[in-house]
């Protein structure tokens, strides 16, 4: 196994599945990255067809709410994220897209950087589907700081608190972030 996905190998098995989806998600994860040399995007938007992501979740643990943010190509609210360059740690990956869409740093909640949650998704939206292996890192925020959003990639952010994201139908939120929100409030 090629050094960089080793090191994406371990921070998947010291996950912590929450439910039995997360568990699955985990199990698959690990099978595809013991069976494959290349788990990066080398060709935008799909090339090779799965490959990892990572999310920056931006938690404010006292007012129980997450900054999310309206992606444009898939018509979702999400946390801000992106995929892993070559050869890139996902913790580093996740700096940078905390900088580059929010214009914050990252204050990752673990030390050592570790991701809080991992989900496998078939993306949706416009142009060439794909799956995208998501490690979720948590990183600690406040509602009211400042961000600035990169435009060409969201059309707002927004505050939700976690019970109304709890509530909220399915359809506009990513497709694991109740799962995500039940997860970190346990």
């Amino acid at each position: 196994m090629r050094p960089t996905v080793a090191v994406v190998h371990e921070l998947v098995r010291s996950i912590d599945p929450a439910d039995e989806l997360e568990a699955e998600h985990r199990r698959d994860t690990l099978r595809w990255l013991e069976g494959t040399e290349d788990v990066f995007r080398r060709v935008k938007p799909a090339t090779p067809s799965r490959h990892l992501v990572s999310y920056i979740a931006v938690v404010d643990h006292a007012d129980h709410s997450s900054l999310l943010v309206d992606h444009v190509k898939s018509g979702l609210w999400l946390p801000p994220g992106g995929h892993v360059e070559p050869d890139e740690h996902p913790a580093a990956t996740a700096d940078r897209e905390a900088r580059e869409e929010l214009g914050i740093d990252a204050g990752f909640v673990h030390d050592p950087p570790r991701p809080s949650f991992l989900t496998v998704t078939r993306t949706v939206g416009t142009g060439d589907r794909h799956t995208d292996v998501s490690l979720w890192f948590v990183t600690a925020g406040t509602r009211g700081m400042p961000v600035t959003i990169d435009r060409t990639e969201f059309t707002e952010a927004r505050w939700w608190a976690h019970r109304d994201a709890l509530e909220c139908g399915p359809g506009r939120l990513d497709p694991h972030y109740q799962r995500f929100v039940t997860k970190i409030a346990a």
